[in-house]
């Protein structure tokens, strides 16, 4: 999952490239889960916000990294946090950070190392 350029919004294939997935999957996905609803142009092209982007991020997070069901992971992201306040994100969104910013620095130490 590579970093994007800075943009409002993004393409469907913007997105599954960023999480190396078939843009169908993007689309089954948004099926199964409620919360993921692009906007949709007039044409009825998806784009998608940082925000969408994050979510998607939680939902592979649990199916691709994890294993996770679908059905588990519908359930996963039902529960409550234990101790959830305003400032603090639910312990889900803070692994998938820690596992993007691991992948990023992964891909440098690898480009880095094809340099040497």
């Amino acid at each position: 999952m590579d970093e994007t350029p800075e943009k409002l919004f993004y393409s469907i294939t913007e997105v599954a490239e960023q999480f190396k997935v078939n843009a169908s999957l993007i689309r089954f996905w948004e099926k199964e889960f409620e919360f993921l609803k692009p906007r949709k142009t007039a044409k009825g092209n998806r784009t998608y916000t940082k925000k969408d982007i994050e979510n998607i991020r939680l939902v592979y997070h649990l199916v691709k990294e994890k294993g996770f069901t679908l059905q588990g992971a519908k359930d996963k992201l039902l529960e409550k946090p234990k101790r959830e306040s305003k400032d603090t994100k639910p312990e889900l969104t803070k692994n998938a950070e820690v596992i993007k910013n691991l992948n990023n620095l992964k891909s440098f130490l690898q480009e880095l190392k094809n340099q040497l």
